[in-house]
């Protein structure tokens, strides 16, 4: 069934018929909560707004995450602190950097960071997903997202993410964040087994922060995900009607613009302050969370 709508075809519901799924990632709903403009350029705008060339702490936490990942592929007797420092010299991204001596310097943190945090690690305790996908669909909302590790400690299974922003962590990081909740979310469903532990490792000081949810506190983070996600849902079709001229996505103007990537295309984002470099999140101790990786 059809109506007509400013000259515009509007499909319609069928009666009886079950809602829409919105397929979304963690990153993709946190999006549309930051700044709904640079969701709309991120994940609707076709062709999508070139973004700027990929930032210095990407690069660095890109390759952080690489080792981690590639270290526990090796055989045994090589999975060692000192194999960590060799894979992030191999996985390493020259890309953000001011110049090559920077590249060099943080290369060199990143190789320490690693090393230090592997001493920690036990390599006979393989964890049960590295890099694992993780999936559930609840009401009309399905959440599909990749988590750095799941750990299986004495058969309880545990949400590890890694972080490597210069600022530490809070202490309520692993009990407020959304994608967390959600991945734990996922994991119990896809194991059917509980998964309650969520826990954010942070590689450049080795501190744990981390949290034991209950049912009932997963079930309001994912109600708190379906809530962004019927917002989004309806921002998405007003757009595929209007396309830009939807009224839907108003930037939300303040401190990230100064990171944006898609600042070139917002006016509002670059009239709010100069653009930071592409190294800056390296330096600066304030740096928002959103630049982190």
């Amino acid at each position: 069934m059809s109506a007509q709508s400013a000259g515009r075809p509007v499909q319609t519901e069928l009666g009886g018929m079950p809602p829409r799924l919105y397929a979304a990632s963690p990153s993709r709903l946190l999006a549309h909560v930051d700044c709904p403009r640079r969701y709309r350029m991120q994940y609707l705008d076709r062709p999508r707004p070139a973004q700027r060339v990929q930032r210095a702490h990407t690069s660095f936490g890109l390759a952080v995450h690489n080792a981690l990942r590639d270290w526990w592929d090796l055989p045994r007797e090589r999975r060692t602190a000192e194999a960590g420092r060799e894979l992030v010299r191999s996985s390493w991204i020259d890309v953000g950097f001011r110049d090559p001596e920077q590249s060099a310097q943080w290369r060199r943190r990143a190789q320490d960071h690693v090393t230090a945090y592997l001493c920690g690690v036990d390599p006979d305790r393989q964890p049960t997903g590295i890099e694992r996908t993780v999936s559930f669909v609840s009401g009309a909302l399905r959440v599909t997202g990749r988590i750095d590790r799941l750990d299986d400690r004495d058969g309880e299974l545990v949400v590890v993410d890694y972080k490597t922003s210069r600022r530490a962590l809070g202490k309520d990081d692993a009990r407020t964040s959304l994608p967390m909740a959600l991945y734990a979310a996922a994991v119990w469903k896809m194991f059917r087994r509980p998964c309650l532990r969520v826990e954010l490792h942070h590689v450049p000081s080795g501190e744990v922060v981390g949290h034991t949810h209950t049912p009932e506190s997963l079930t309001r983070k994912v109600d708190e995900a379906k809530s962004i996600a019927r917002d989004a849902q309806r921002a998405d079709a007003d757009f595929a009607q209007r396309g830009v001229e939807s009224a839907l996505f108003p930037p939300v103007v303040g401190p990230l613009c100064t990171w944006c990537d898609f600042r070139a295309h917002c006016p509002e984002g670059q009239a709010a302050g100069p653009e930071k470099s592409g190294w800056a999140a390296l330096e600066d101790e304030g740096a928002p969370r959103a630049t982190e990786v």
